[in-house]
């Protein structure tokens, strides 16, 4: 066991984890350059083309250090994106050390902060990195006292590198093998073991990632999962060379692979224990939770005959991704589909493309929303995402929305244009304070619902991408809650419903209303959009009809035979919009989702 190190990489966004990881895989030989590429722990195309890590990734890597010893270093890759946190915390729970990636020409941001905190809330050892140095931006003194400053870790010890062109790789193999300590654990106690991710293999079944603490596993046990008690036989065990590798057995500190038959990933959940059947642990790794969904939205497919492929696709993604949850949904308006829960906008954004790409499928996304409670007035208590099952105002008495500690690290000179895009959204300043001479923490109390709806994209636009974003949800509070519906031609569509603060409601329903009116195409008669809160019109856009000019012929003559004619042809298109069917193309329906300012 002195001979492993189990460690991480912790970055902000876009700081060079992936290549880091890359040059180290490059480094210890386990692949040949033949069979190299780029973000080789990505396996996605949309980590590939987005360069980002969405799904955690483990490789064991054999080094011979500069003290002729050979040692097992086993890299965690974890996702850096804040949706993500709960995986990232699971995979940190593995660890002993943590390598923190800063970038020398942008210095520390809010997810460096934020992921400093989850590492040393694990008590891992944290070894700061400086990478990027080959820059012409490059400062590197700066960046150093911005790691004593506001990180309090001993800049001296800080490793300088730069990835993308290998230089100072070697010293960060020697910084793992020296700065970060050994695990501990007792190889003959009961096995116990973390799971810190899992995914499906067609042919295999679900594979589970795991770090051991005690005891040891090989193939032929039988293994129970502590959270649901379901025990499976164990079929092969392993570490990760970019490729699975088979070993007889695993023992306590290593970090691993097994396969047992398992036909669900909802089996594994991310953060549960293992220990064996027949010689249990005592008690489980500490911090195991359920993931919960905090963004909603339906999705249906654009044709609805594709309804069936959609199912398919949904249930075969959900083996990939345990966090995804789903149930089926229908609209009168774009039928049958599923109403889904996800970790955050980035997430939904992922589902969204891996559907449409890896499943060939045209789909539409509702609004996406976030879970209300409602206290009615008998005391019942109800929680609600879909507008649909919004219940009448007359018997609610109090709505409360799930509110979010944001905390945003900006460059000085953005600060005005942040406070007024925070307090736009109703948010609340608590506190800022100056990083350096020019760069501030902002910290704003934020309803959830207001930043589901392209905060993030604003927020990089004013800043102009210095922004950096990072966010904890804490708990509900009361708010105004009004439902918005859409009429078309006096008819409510139930998919354009929106839950909306009052303050906000007559803005959303102007936008909505003018986005339809551009979408729509005229017909023979007039077409009236409105935006409703119960029976009350907060606005309203018409449609005008196509005419024919029916007083074309009378040149000369009485006004009474013109307006003859005009009152014909009214009457012809009153009858016609009774049984007129207005049909919403499907660009409509993303129209009014998206917010232009």
């Amino acid at each position: 066991m002195k001979n492993i190190r189990n460690f991480s990489i912790i970055a902000h966004i876009d700081h060079g984890k992936s290549t880091l990881s890359d040059r180290l895989i490059q480094a210890t030989g386990i692949v040949s350059d033949r069979e190299f590429k780029d973000q080789i722990l990505d396996s996605m195309d949309i980590e590939r083309e987005r360069g980002i890590t969405i799904k955690s990734q483990t490789v064991s890597l054999p080094y011979k250090a500069k003290d002729g010893n050979e040692y097992i270093l086993n890299l965690i890759d974890t996702p850096g994106h804040v949706d993500f946190t709960y995986e990232v915390s699971r995979a940190l729970a593995s660890c002993e050390g943590a390598l923190l990636l800063v970038d020398a020409s942008q210095g520390v941001e809010a997810q460096t902060l934020a992921n400093l905190y989850l590492a040393l809330g694990h008590d891992l050892e944290v070894i700061p990195v400086i990478n990027k140095i080959d820059l012409p931006s490059a400062e590197i003194e700066w960046v150093k006292g911005q790691i004593d400053d506001d990180l309090g870790l001993d800049s001296s010890v800080a490793i300088l590198t730069s990835a993308k062109n290998g230089i100072g790789i070697e010293d960060v193999l020697e910084g793992a093998v020296n700065l970060l300590p050994a695990p501990e654990g007792d190889p003959e106690a009961p096995f116990k073991a973390l799971i810190f991710d899992s995914h499906y293999d067609p042919y295999r079944g679900t594979i589970v990632h795991f770090r051991v603490f005690d005891g040891r596993i090989k193939a032929g046990d039988t293994i129970k999962f502590m959270s649901n008690d379901a025990s499976y036989k164990v079929e092969e065990v392993g570490v990760f060379q970019i490729e699975r590798v088979p070993r007889k057995e695993l023992a306590a500190g290593q970090v691993g692979y097994m396969i047992a038959g398992i036909k669900t990933v909802n089996d594994t959940r991310c953060g549960d224990t293992i220990t064996l059947k027949n010689r249990p642990c005592a008690e489980p790794v500490e911090g195991f939770k359920e993931p919960t969904p905090v963004v909603f939205s339906s999705i249906y497919p654009v044709a609805s005959d594709d309804y069936v492929e959609l199912t398919e696709a949904i249930e075969k993604l959900k083996l990939n991704d345990a966090a995804l949850i789903y149930e089926k949904d229908s609209s009168a308006a774009l039928g049958f589909g599923y109403r889904c829960g996800f970790l955050g906008l980035l997430h939904l954004e992922v589902v969204q493309e891996r559907l449409e790409r890896e499943y060939d499928l045209s789909l539409i996304l509702t609004a996406p929303s976030v879970q209300y409670q409602i206290i009615l007035n008998n005391g019942e208590e109800l929680t609600i995402d879909n507008p649909a099952l919004y219940p009448d105002p007359t018997v609610i008495q109090t709505t409360l929305e799930p509110f979010i500690k944001a905390v945003i690290i900006v460059p000085e000179r953005y600060m005005g244009s942040v406070m007024k895009l925070c307090i736009d959204r109703r948010g609340i300043s608590k506190n800022y304070q100056y990083l350096t001479s020019n760069r501030l923490e902002m910290v704003f109390e934020i309803p959830l619902a207001e930043v589901v709806y392209d905060f993030y994209d604003k927020l990089k636009s004013i800043t102009q991408g210095y922004g950096s974003f990072d966010y904890e949800i804490i708990g509900y509070r009361e708010t105004n809650l009004v439902k918005l519906d859409i009429l078309i031609n006096g008819d409510r569509v139930d998919a354009l419903s929106q839950l909306v603060h009052r303050d906000n409601a007559v803005a959303r329903g102007r936008h909505a209303c003018e986005k339809l009116k551009e979408e729509i195409p005229r017909q023979m008669f007039k077409i009236a959009i409105q935006g409703a809160i119960g029976a009350k019109i907060i606005s309203r856009e018409t449609v005008s009809a196509f005419r024919k000019d029916v007083t074309a012929k009378c040149y000369g003559g009485d006004i009474s035979r013109k307006r003859k004619l005009l009152d014909k042809q009214k009457k012809g298109k009153k009858r016609m919009k009774m049984i007129g069917q207005v049909e919403l193309p499907q660009s409509a329906f993303l129209a009014v989702l998206k917010n232009d300012d």
